[in-house]
């Protein structure tokens, strides 16, 4: 049975004999050859004496289209020695420990299966692997003990984003948090109920986000997160690094929030400030939507409905000029100009949107200071000369935020791996249908995000090497 032995290739055992069940699975008998089993877990002298035999049945991954049973014949032997206090002990071996139910390779493969995304979900694999969800779950944060505990690898460009850990949940007007009404002649108004006897609003009863730290250069994945976004918070994980971590990152690449900067100069006073030119675009896009918005209120008195101009050509608006063609760009224009002077209002916030684009695309260029000195004044000037107040309000968070966005214009970096980290985190948690436990989304975020580095994108590299043209 040598050739049986090889494929069921349990360390310490062999097979003996295989026997074909009634329903079609295949029974395998294995006994004990490794000497190190008669060893005593105890005082680790090697046991003479038998006591008796006792058969078990561990579990093992599935092989074959009916699976196999193991049943394992193992002895169990008196400890001689004087002076253990255990007087015996059953053989057991590192592939099956002891009192274990399952095989070492089949906890492991579970906690894999997780852990590298085969599947995505711990569901999906206790499903695969006919196990129950806390044995899986225990044997994810066994093979993701590594990613969990310990400090972050050193970076030198760092990410910091934010991402909401579930929906909001809220608390229904008039709920049990409401202060009791007063037997009066005028009742003072409820909590979140206005005066006036206006009817009272729903309020967020809670609105959990998490904080993720990204490497941006290194390709390490997310390193941490923290719940909360506060600056205490995020300051809080900064501090938790040692010195020579947060002496080693040079650049911070944030979204434009105040809060984050706040942590930022707390934990970190000598890195470079970086704003991601991403949330620069999609304001000046919220600005040219909301001058669309108004001009429609004051115009017809209404919201936008698909029979207006301006209402259609909206997905327009929001497209960048070099890939508009030309019919699109016709269209956008003549539609605006025929509108007359509230056309022209929208035109122009369109406008400073791509002056803005044209500012932001020096960046990865080496850009002079006179050029961008240049483009700036450009963008500052329409913004003023339009009297539009949307685009004054545009202009001014870029001159409040201009030192992180020059930074940006000469360095290049961008925040899009937290951004797209986020996306992931998000997913994750649909597949999952919700966390109830934040320890829980940290782990299995943390192994989604990590993966690059891990055994499945190792052997996809190795798969796409080999099947390259110039091995072929």
């Amino acid at each position: 049975m040598r050739a049986a032995t090889l494929l069921v290739e349990l360390d310490g055992l062999v097979v003996r004999r295989v026997e074909r069940q009634t329903d079609g699975s295949r029974l395998v008998w294995l006994e004990t050859v490794d000497e190190a089993a008669r060893a005593c877990p105890s005082c680790g002298v090697f046991a003479s004496r038998v006591k008796g035999v006792v058969r078990t049945r561990p579990r093992d991954l599935p092989c074959g289209s009916a699976g196999l049973r193991l049943e394992w014949v193992k002895r169990r032997w008196y400890c001689d020695e004087a002076g253990c206090a255990r007087g015996s002990f059953t053989e057991s071996l590192p592939a099956v420990p002891a009192r274990a139910r399952l095989t070492a390779r089949l906890r492991a493969e579970a906690g894999r299966r997780v852990v590298d995304g085969v599947c995505a979900t711990v569901v999906a694999a206790a499903r695969s692997l006919g196990l129950s969800w806390p044995t899986v779950m225990d044997a994810v944060r066994r093979q993701a003990a590594d990613l969990d505990g310990g400090a972050a690898p050193p970076v030198e460009v760092l990410g910091i984003d934010e991402v909401r850990r579930g929906r909001p949940r809220w608390w229904p007007a008039g709920g049990p948090t409401a202060a009791p009404a007063l037997p009066a002649a005028e009742p003072e108004p409820q909590d979140g109920e206005p005066a006036g006897g206006e009817p009272a609003k729903a309020r967020v009863l809670a609105d959990r986000w998490h904080v993720g730290f990204t490497d941006l250069a290194g390709g390490q994945g997310m390193l941490g997160q923290v719940e909360g976004r506060t600056a205490d918070d995020v300051a809080y994980w900064l501090a938790s690094q040692s010195a020579a971590w947060r002496d080693r990152v040079r650049y911070v690449a944030i979204d434009m929030c105040t809060v984050f900067v706040a942590a930022v100069r707390r934990s970190l006073p000598h890195a470079t400030l970086v704003v991601d030119h991403f949330h620069v675009v999609q304001l000046a896009n919220d600005a040219v939507a909301e001058v669309r918005r108004r001009v429609t209120t004051v115009l017809r008195g209404r919201r936008g409905r698909d029979s207006d101009p301006e209402w259609k050509i909206r997905n327009l608006l929001r497209r960048n000029r070099e890939d508009l063609t030309d019919r699109q760009l016709a269209k956008l224009w003549n539609t605006l100009i025929d509108l007359g002077e509230p056309g022209q209002t929208i035109l122009t916030a369109w406008i400073a949107k791509e002056e803005l684009r044209h500012l932001l695309a020096l960046a990865r260029t080496h850009p002079d200071r006179t050029v961008i000195a240049h483009r700036l004044t450009r963008f500052y000037t329409w913004c003023a000369d339009a009297a539009v107040p949307e685009l004054e309000r545009l202009a001014t968070t870029v001159s409040t935020w201009w030192d992180r966005i020059e930074a940006f214009l000469h360095t290049g970096i961008t925040n899009a791996t937290s951004e797209g980290h986020n996306r992931v985190v998000k997913l994750d948690a649909r597949n999952a249908f919700g966390y109830r436990n934040p320890e829980n989304q940290r782990l299995r975020t943390r192994c989604a995000t990590t993966r690059r580095t891990r055994g499945c994108r190792r052997i996809q590299a190795v798969i796409a090497t080999h099947a390259s043209p110039a091995n072929r």
